[in-house]
């Protein structure tokens, strides 16, 4: 029986001198996400998480939604989606109701003070953004960010 392209791929014996960490995708992308994740803790305040910025911030553009479909917006699992909304509830930040149509599911919106929050750092989230990318002109955000699009 013949051996499938990707288990060829992985079979292949490649001398470790071929492989040089600082040229592999998964350790450059760790490193701009460590970059990152050091102006969002520097610049954003007001004790928000990534995770709990991105829910606010999807919850203020899209409205309130099941936990499952902000978790799919945010890009989260059902566990970790659960935490942060249990962490904003606990804020009074969002709330919590069941779905009219399926009690069985829960729908996530935010309070005043989240829409509040959330209206008043999007300037900052965008800072957040400026800075990491200054290294880049113009053209090479575009290209970078439709790049990694295309990767996801």
């Amino acid at each position: 029986m013949a051996e499938s392209g990707a288990r060829k791929r992985r079979s292949r014996t490649v001398p470790l001198s071929a492989y040089v960490l600082d040229d592999q995708v998964g350790f450059i992308l760790r490193q701009v996400g460590q970059r990152h994740a050091i102006i969002f803790g520097a610049r954003m305040g007001d004790d928000l998480t990534s995770t709990q910025w991105a829910a606010l911030a999807k919850l203020a553009e899209k409205g309130p939604c099941s936990q499952n479909l902000l978790g799919r917006h945010t890009a989260m699992d059902a566990a970790t989606i659960k935490g942060v909304v249990d962490r904003l509830v606990k804020r009074a930040l969002v709330e919590t109701s069941p779905d009219p149509e399926d009690g069985r599911r829960l729908v996530v919106g935010l309070t005043a003070a989240g829409a509040e929050l959330a209206e008043r750092l999007a300037p900052t989230a965008l800072a957040i953004t400026e800075e990491t990318l200054t290294p880049l002109d113009t053209a090479e955000r575009a290209q970078l960010l439709s790049l990694l699009q295309r990767l996801k």
